[in-house]
């Protein structure tokens, strides 16, 4: 991979403002702790899920709002607010349009304003503390998630140990119907350190993370994170084209989701998934996430089927 610049990066559109500074040039370096950073655009409906765990276990969240339009910020602070941590939460805006994976990512030059890799090294840098995790908008700790995220936070302050979540897709029907799919785990990195050996770069269809050759991963149990999927949302709007996940062999995991997701918006139920039905007057996502599965027997299983790829 290409050396990275050691005071920081310089977008092709002369946007100074949105300059990259590396945090850890900057007066008073990095200070111990971890950050969860979200770069987010139009996630009101799952945020209210995604921040208290994270509060709860995290020095400081990053909220990088990309060009909402339902309310975002507004919802992100205000679930800040009601946990009584608003001064744990900062939002932030990236105001450019982001190109989506897949052709238009390709496309974009690396040092644009509109690349995944500038716009995640801007969010990035945008963190001060030692350790970093790489958190989406729609993942949900659940109840063990949470103790594995603090126990193992002795772990983010080693240079050279990324921590991975798996994480299962949670399909959400309604507030009380919602189809877990345990045959898929993604155990993608989550957790990373802050520094110049861990800033990105440009890959084909996304961005990609800088590592140093001598990094070890840390996996984490099962059954520790969801991936909110809603059946009446644009779950693939972050994709240049969905259909193209057929062409590439490094689209194994969202193949296999762009497939799960249209058989249940066809009403049709995949045989790997499980039906959860939620108690009056709990939401799905909160009985899955707090009673569940860490309820559940271990170790987790899917019901009909052998666990499938993941990338």
């Amino acid at each position: 991979m290409s050396r990275v610049p050691a005071d920081g990066l310089r977008n092709l559109q002369g946007e100074h403002e949105y300059d990259i500074v590396w945090p850890w040039t900057k007066p008073g370096g990095l200070r111990t702790g971890s950050t969860a950073v979200l770069r987010v655009k139009n996630e009101a409906r799952s945020l209210p899920f995604v921040l208290p765990g994270l509060l709860r276990v995290c020095d400081k969240v990053l909220v990088v709002d990309n060009q909402s339009d339902d309310q975002t910020p507004e919802v992100a602070k205000q679930a800040a607010v009601d946990m009584g941590r608003g001064d744990q939460l900062e939002v932030l805006e990236y105001p450019f349009r982001v190109a989506r994976a897949g052709a238009e990512h390709l496309a974009e030059p690396e040092l644009s304003v509109h690349s995944l890799s500038y716009f995640y090294n801007w969010s990035f840098a945008q963190c001060d503390t030692t350790f970093s995790w790489k958190w989406d908008g729609d993942m949900v700790l659940t109840a063990e998630g949470e103790l594995a995220m603090a126990e193992f936070g002795w772990r983010s302050f080693r240079k050279d140990v990324i921590l991975k979540f798996p994480r299962h897709g949670l399909y959400v029907e309604s507030e009380s119907r919602a189809y877990l799919d345990l045959s898929l785990h993604n155990a993608e990195g989550w957790g990373f350190p802050i520094g110049p050996e861990w800033t990105y770069t440009k890959s084909f269809e996304w961005e990609v993370r800088r590592r140093p050759e001598d990094t070890v991963d840390a996996i984490l149990p099962r059954g520790l994170c969801v991936e909110l999927k809603w059946l009446d949302g644009d779950e693939f709007g972050h994709w240049t084209d969905p259909e193209s996940f057929a062409t590439s062999a490094r689209n194994a995991r969202k193949r296999y989701e762009w497939s799960v997701f249209n058989a249940l918006s066809a009403g049709e139920v995949p045989p790997e998934l499980i039906q959860i039905d939620s108690p009056e007057g709990t939401h799905v996502i909160d009985y899955v996430t707090k009673t569940w599965l860490p309820t559940a027997p271990r170790p987790l299983r899917p019901p009909n089927r052998e666990p499938q790829p993941t990338d």
